[in-house]
């Protein structure tokens, strides 16, 4: 197996990648790994990744196109192709990602190729998660500085489950998660699916909703706007659009944090909107 990481910050992985499992399942081949510099794929002096939000806002946001750009050389797929092979996987560590779990760890273990996409800032252009990414995840209801922690975790989790990685195979079966998760229905205790985001989420017992979508420049890349009404400068309107955007998108990954979030009136209608909109 090939996992890719695409970072702003390739000495870090120089200490994950040496050690244990990791290193010994690179050492007898089983798994290959490549740390590739995001910046390669700029074309200013500036090797400039980043840009303002549209909309207005604190932080900085991960351009689009040296993202895709990067993820088609790696990948050796042209400019703009609609799929990827099904062997592959590009994950992005977002803030408001599903929750990795051990039965994605196995899901992944039977690929051939994991591009792990490290976000940075205040978050990645949303068109990187909706056109580019086959999933987007998080490991957890805490705040770290980025993606490169998370992607070493998931690189961890899933070459220990390939044959050969760890000295007795049986190892990988009877330990915490595997047999649980391979019995079990994936639900929370209410029932929901259970799903959740990454680096920049509040945690229980007051929880509050995912991040919104964020856009940066270009306003169209590749023919996929930015919505309109982040272009528009009228605060109110983006101050409503992104909280609807919030909400379906935490409704969409993780459902159980709008049981313990507070939700005001304004909240309850956009949610119900959201709903009308995706029955």
């Amino acid at each position: 197996m090939r996992f890719d990481l695409i970072t702003i910050f390739p000495e870090f992985f120089a200490g994950p990648l040496e050690h244990g499992i990791v290193r010994r399942a690179r050492e007898a081949g089983i798994i290959e790994t490549q740390v590739h510099d995001l910046r390669n794929w700029t074309h200013d002096r500036h090797r400039t990744v980043d840009d303002r939000p549209f909309g207005g806002g604190e932080g900085m946001v991960l351009k689009p196109e040296p993202l895709f750009e990067a993820v088609e050389e790696i990948l050796g797929v042209p400019s703009g192709a609609a799929s990827i092979a099904p062997t592959t996987a590009i994950v992005l560590l977002s803030a408001s990602g599903k929750l990795f779990r051990q039965e994605t760890a196995r899901r992944f273990a039977q690929l051939k190729r994991i591009v792990l996409l490290c976000g940075r800032y205040e978050g990645v252009d949303e068109r990187v998660a909706e056109h580019l990414a086959t999933d987007e995840l998080s490991i957890g209801d805490f705040v770290l500085s980025g993606g490169e922690l998370p992607a070493a975790l998931v690189l961890d989790a899933v070459t220990r489950l390939l044959p050969g990685a760890l000295g007795n195979e049986d190892s990988s079966v009877f330990e915490s998660f595997s047999a649980m998760e391979a019995t079990s229905d994936p639900r929370s205790a209410t029932g929901q699916e259970v799903a959740s985001g990454d680096w920049r989420v509040a945690s229980a017992p007051q929880r509050g909703l995912l991040d919104c979508p964020h856009y940066t420049r270009p306003a169209e890349f590749r023919g996929w706007a930015v919505p309109e009404v982040l272009l528009g400068g009228n605060h109110e309107e983006i101050r409503v659009w992104r909280r609807k955007m919030a909400l379906a998108k935490t409704l969409r990954n993780r459902p159980e944090l709008l049981a313990g979030a507070a939700l005001s009136e304004e909240d309850a209608r956009l949610l119900a909107e959201v709903g009308r909109r995706h029955a």
